[in-house]
């Protein structure tokens, strides 16, 4: 009887590289490698998932098979569930060991991985974790998470092997397209960013190269955050860059351009370290989010407050989500940045927090529904994020200010000569700019003149400003004040609030003269 070939099983997930990936490093350390990526049913159908995704993944898959191929051992790729498919080399193969990296992402791939690891215990095979980030599995408290996160990011980045032993006899697999999986083709693939390891480090060399100069400056508004953001926020939603890569690089940076000390105010070399030490910040605050997921899985589907259950579901307007959905609310800004999302995938974080707030606060939608959509929308979604902000954005805290954004206002500050809403709202094309943030305003001989008919070519506001955001308060207003309201939001407080702040520098830059600082807003802390 010819003896099975004892391998090591590398499952690929959400970590679509080979730097800096220690269960690849570790596993071809220990044996012959096959590395596997499985297109699960179950996640590319789920309610969350969408074409582009798939379209990103894709790109992200070739590369990856590239890259292995030259060094001995090309991607493994099958469609069905892990659990079965490992079931089917199990039959072929000794399975010396499993190794991955862990994630915090949605449901299904939670219980995946909770049946994977008694699949594991039950067969027998050594399955070895590995953390990908500063996420911290089963942490006793948030007074250590600042000090793991910083303790991680500082491990040295782990080599790439420069050869995998090659399992024998076995089919890579076709990466399978749209047709291929029956998913409906993606009409926005032209405008994605493309995935893979090659992208990701050219999109970063970019930043770090000059555009984060202007990245504190250019986040806000949507017509100058797709250049001077990092983007980065795809490549690490799949993996194909590792946050301590690039929190070191970032400060090897500062490092290279002798910047050990805040420089003055005022000058070339305090812009630059400003803004990278700005950016660092968003890193921690990154994980700091995705640890709420991990911490509590059930902030995907359950309000954090129980406090706040029913106040808003049970008024769910599906009219209102319907033209939210579609950008035609009435509110050319909500609406603009509803279709460019349609477009492109991708936009700045205020802009999305407008939508959430619009939705949330004016519409009164329960956030759940809407979470689902933008998550669909978002290239770069990370069900950890997501979920946890889509909550914070409504309010449901039960702490802070409640960040009710002025779609009116923010027009006029991010898109002052309305170049972002003329160029997604054609039909405002030729309203006046007097009128293009407000065109209920506008006499009937100007829509006339525009070509714009209120009504007909662009939608009424189909909810009033001050009268909607009056009710939203009001509602909020009387559950905040309940005794086990304020309890429970302790409680959370308690369990998920930052020990530290990671928003602004430890050191700033030294001015001559001393100036008040703003207050850290943390709803705003993810803006790529």
């Amino acid at each position: 009887m010819i003896p099975r070939q004892q391998i090591e099983v590398v499952l690929f997930k959400r970590d679509l590289r080979i730097h800096d990936h220690a269960p690849l490093f570790r596993a071809a350390k220990a044996g012959a490698v096959l590395p596997l990526y499985v297109v699960e049913p179950s996640q590319i159908h789920a309610p969350d998932f969408d074409s582009s995704h798939w379209t990103f993944t894709r790109e992200s898959l070739i590369e990856l098979r590239e890259a292995l191929a030259m060094r001995g051992q090309s991607l493994i790729v099958r469609v069905g569930e892990t659990i079965d498919v490992l079931e089917s080399l199990r039959e072929r193969f000794t399975i010396s060991g499993l190794w991955a990296h862990e994630e915090t992402t949605n449901s299904i791939a939670y219980a995946r991985d909770r049946a994977l690891r008694l699949w594991a215990k039950q067969n027998r095979v050594p399955f070895t974790e590995i953390p990908p980030a500063g996420v911290v599995r089963r942490l006793k408290s948030r007074d250590d998470f600042a000090g793991l996160w910083e303790e991680r990011m500082s491990l040295p980045i782990t080599p790439t092997p420069h050869r995998l032993t090659p399992v024998c006899g076995i089919v890579p697999g076709d990466i399978p397209d749209h047709a291929a999986l029956n998913l409906p083709p993606d009409p926005r693939a032209a405008a994605l960013q493309t995935g893979g390891e090659t992208a990701a480090r050219a999109t970063f060399d970019s930043f770090l190269g000059g555009r984060v100069t202007q990245y504190q400056h250019g986040m806000s508004s949507p017509n100058s955050a797709a250049e001077h953001c990092s983007r980065l926020s795809s490549y690490f939603a799949y993996g194909n860059l590792s946050l301590r890569q690039v929190v070191q690089r970032s400060r090897e940076t500062l490092t290279e351009m002798g910047l050990f000390e805040p420089p003055r105010s005022g000058t070339p070399e305090a812009m630059w370290y400003r803004a990278i030490r700005s950016f660092e910040a968003r890193l921690h605050w990154r994980d700091h989010f995705i640890q709420k997921m991990e911490s509590e899985p059930r902030f995907e589907f359950e309000n954090q407050i129980a406090a706040f259950d029913g106040m808003r579901e049970n008024e769910f307007s599906e009219a209102r989500f319907e033209a939210w959905k579609a950008g035609m609310t009435g509110y050319p800004m909500v609406d603009a940045c509803m279709r460019s999302l349609h477009a492109t995938g991708w936009i700045n974080f205020r802009m999305r927090a407008m939508l959430c707030s619009f939705a949330s606060y004016h519409l009164w939608l329960h956030w759940q529904k809407p979470g689902v959509y933008l998550a669909k929308q978002f290239v770069d979604y990370e069900a950890g994020i997501h979920y946890c902000q889509m909550q914070m954005q409504s309010g449901l805290t039960g702490t802070g200010t409640l960040r009710i954004y002025n779609p009116t206002k923010q027009a006029q500050d991010q898109d002052r000569d309305g170049t972002f809403i003329r160029r997604w709202l054609p039909e405002l094309s030729r309203v006046p700019k007097e009128f293009l943030f407000t065109p209920w305003t506008m006499p009937f001989a100007v829509q006339e003149g525009a070509g714009c008919r209120l009504g007909k070519q662009y939608p009424l506001p189909i909810v009033d400003d001050l009268t909607s955001v009056r009710y939203a308060r009001l509602k909020i207003a009387e559950v905040r004040h309940r005794a086990e309201t304020t309890e429970q939001a302790n409680a959370l407080y308690q369990k998920h609030a930052n020990r530290k702040s990671f928003l602004r520098p430890n050191r700033t830059c030294v001015s001559s003269a001393p100036r008040k600082e703003k207050p850290a807003d943390t709803q705003l802390t993810l803006d790529w």
